[in-house]
């Protein structure tokens, strides 16, 4: 199975909308919701950004705010199974994704803190 990471982070972001979509909404909910939809959906923007990068830097900031973006979309999916206690189970499974993101940036991330051979 071929390894491809800016599926898996479109994939996780149509997954987020579609989790997104199937949650009743009110005044409280809205704003938190469409905080996470951002978040998630971020993190697959900045990584196509980050495989047009400019330079290594541009590059290794892209993939720095990848990270971000995963660490906030946790958040807000941990806010989200708080408030919406019936649909835990989507929300363990896209917490569970994010946290794998999360750690694949992290890995590039510090990869890219020590100079080029």
């Amino acid at each position: 199975m071929k390894y491809d990471l800016e599926e898996r982070t479109a994939a996780f972001g149509e997954a987020a909308i579609r989790c997104a979509k199937a949650l009743p909404r009110d005044m409280i909910s809205d704003d938190t919701i469409r905080q996470f939809v951002r978040a998630a959906t971020s993190i697959g923007a900045n990584y196509a950004e980050a495989n047009g990068a400019s330079s290594r830097r541009d590059f290794r900031n892209k993939m720095f705010i990848c990270k971000k973006e995963a660490q906030e979309t946790k958040h807000w999916v941990r806010m989200l199974a708080s408030v919406f206690p019936t649909h835990r189970p989507a929300f363990k499974k896209l917490w569970g994704e994010t946290h794998e993101l999360t750690l694949i940036f992290q890995k590039i991330c510090s990869s890219l803190k020590s100079p080029p051979v």
